[in-house]
Order: structure tokens, then C-alpha cells, then sequence
């Protein structure tokens, strides 16, 4: 079992989404809250299909809110925190959103990340995005733990979200990604596993629901789901990645402003009082958050 002191701090990340609020300065505002927590990033949906720059903020044809932009708005007013906008569909893929994403990272001074989509196994657009970029490129992100899916991020991601309901998946998953980079070619310490969990903040300091803490989250609707405090919040945390499950975890707040605010006040006060999460940070790219190297002439898997 390899301790945290070897393994170094956990990572964290969470989701800035408020459904139904299309106002940039409300998510500015959790954006702001995140980095005042030391995260190491957001990430936000682009809810509109097809939706580009300047698509728009509020309803209209596909209605929803164009996360690129958002987070370009969220630069000025922040300086550390990584932003990843987690577009989908064609316009995830096009010239235009490959653009916007470097934009992004140009102006973040290499703060962003990008999501591929492995969903069919090997993603169609891996270039690495064009111009300079203190970091490289921008972070590849993927969501997957199995099949072909979890094929291609080991092989091409460097964060991957998986969506895991005990201690002994996410081992698992993390040992079998981790192989599987390996086998690919790759050094497995180049890749970064989070557990993604929706998170239930709303009973305070409560101990968490039978099933909800201690062992792990359970199965629900919207995926696994903590329910619980902040302290069991914490206290999972720490244990999962103390026991090697995890690198960190990539949350996703139910009630957005009250769980983001109960977690960074709370669980992250509480994990930096105990010495397992930062205070600061010592870097200021995305990559440096995550402690991965910067990438020389090509993306992982070889190609350029």
C-alpha cells in the first residue's frame, strides 16, 4: 500500500454547472470559490448542441450555454484555478472548437484543459491544439472505465473520470488504466485517475447516509452519489487515496452553491488543516497543478 506522503496530495476538481442559469457572472462566481479552495480545476457542460463562441448565453436555437466562453469570461478573474470546458458534440470536434479551446489556454497563460471523447474507443481529433501555451497543450479529459473506452484514454488522456460506486472499483479501474497505459507505451505516472461523484452536501455535519460515506457512494439516477457532511466528505477523501484508489476525485455539486461552498469550506478547510491538501498553488499551469510533465513535439500515443 503506497502512502500519501509517497504518492503526494490528492487532486481535486468539481463541476461549476447551475442548470437553468445562463448570467456568466454566476458561474464566474463558483469559478472563483473553486480556485479560493486551492481545485485544481472546473469543469463546465456546454449544454447546446453545436453551440460555439458567441452562440449565446441564454435560449435560442439549442438552448444553453457555451462553456468556452464562460470560462474565457472567468480569466480575468481568476489566476490559478485550470478551467475545462467539456463540449460535446459536433462542435467538440470542429476546427472551431479546437481554436477556441487554444484560445482559451493562450489566454489562461496554459490553464485549460480540453475532453476528448472516447465513448467509440479511439478518438477522431487528437491533434494538439495550435499556439503557444506555457503548458503544451491543453489536458486531455475522458470519461470511461472499461471497454474500448477505457482502451483509449489510457492510451491518449491525461485525467480520466471514472465513475466509481467503492474503494475496491476504483482500485481497480486505476490499477487496470494504469496497465493499460503501460502496455500502450506510456508511463503509467502520466496519467491522473479521479473517482467522479455527484455530491449531496445538504445534511451538514451529519454523519453520512448508510451506504452514502465510510465505504463509498451508492448508485444513483445521476451516477454514484455521496450524501452526507463535509467531514465524511473528507474523510473519504482521504482514505481512498491514501489507499491507493484514487488520485482524486472530480465532484459534481447536486445543489451548486451550497455543496460547492460546503466543500471548499468545509471538506478542503478541513483536508488542508490535516496536512493532505494544498494551501496554495505552487504552480501556474493546469499541469503543474496535476503534476504532469510538460508535453515535447507530440501527444501521447506518438502521434503529433
Amino acid at each position: 500500500m503506497t502512502s500519501s506522503s509517497r504518492r503526494g496530495l490528492p487532486h481535486l476538481a468539481a463541476a461549476v454547472d447551475l442548470p437553468g442559469e445562463y448570467e456568466f457572472g454566476a458561474h464566474v462566481e463558483l469559478i472563483r470559490l473553486a480556485e479560493r479552495g486551492g481545485l485544481d480545476f472546473v469543469t463546465l457542460d456546454d449544454t447546446s448542441a453545436g453551440a460555439g463562441p458567441g452562440a449565446g448565453v441564454g435560449p435560442g436555437p439549442g438552448p444553453g450555454l457555451d462553456a468556452v466562453a464562460v470560462l474565457s469570461r472567468a480569466v480575468a478573474d481568476t489566476r490559478r484555478v485550470g478551467l475545462v470546458p467539456m463540449v460535446t458534440g459536433p462542435y467538440a470536434g470542429s476546427a472551431d472548437g479546437e481554436a477556441a479551446v487554444a484560445h482559451l489556454d493562450r489566454v489562461s497563460r496554459g490553464r485549460a484543459g480540453r475532453r476528448i471523447d472516447v465513448s467509440g474507443g479511439e478518438p477522431s481529433h487528437l491533434a494538439a491544439l495550435t499556439g503557444p501555451s506555457p503548458q503544451g497543450h491543453a489536458v486531455r479529459v475522458a470519461d470511461a472505465i472499461d471497454g474500448p473506452a477505457r482502451l483509449a484514454a489510457a492510451r491518449y488522456a491525461d485525467v480520466v473520470l471514472a465513475r466509481v460506486t467503492s474503494r475496491a472499483q476504483a482500485r481497480s479501474v486505476r490499477d487496470q488504466l494504469r496497465a493499460d497505459a503501460a502496455e500502450s507505451g506510456r508511463e503509467p505516472d502520466s496519467l491522473r485517475v479521479l473517482a467522479a461523484l455527484s455530491i449531496d452536501l445538504g445534511d451538514g455535519e451529519h454523519a453520512a447516509e448508510p451506504g452514502h460515506g465510510g465505504g463509498g457512494p451508492r448508485r444513483s439516477a445521476r451516477g454514484p452519489l455521496y450524501r452526507g457532511g463535509p467531514v465524511d466528505l473528507a474523510d473519504l477523501i482521504a482514505s481512498w487515496h491514501r489507499d491507493g484508489a484514487v488520485d482524486g476525485f472530480h465532484l459534481t455539486p447536486v445543489e451548486p452553491r451550497r455543496d460547492l461552498e460546503r466543500l471548499v469550506n468545509g471538506t478542503v478547510a478541513l483536508l488542508q488543516h490535516r496536512g493532505l491538501f494544498r494551501t496554495f498553488y505552487p504552480g501556474g499551469t493546469l499541469r503543474e497543478h496535476l503534476g504532469l510533465a510538460r508535453p515535447v513535439g507530440q501527444i501521447a500515443g506518438g502521434r503529433t
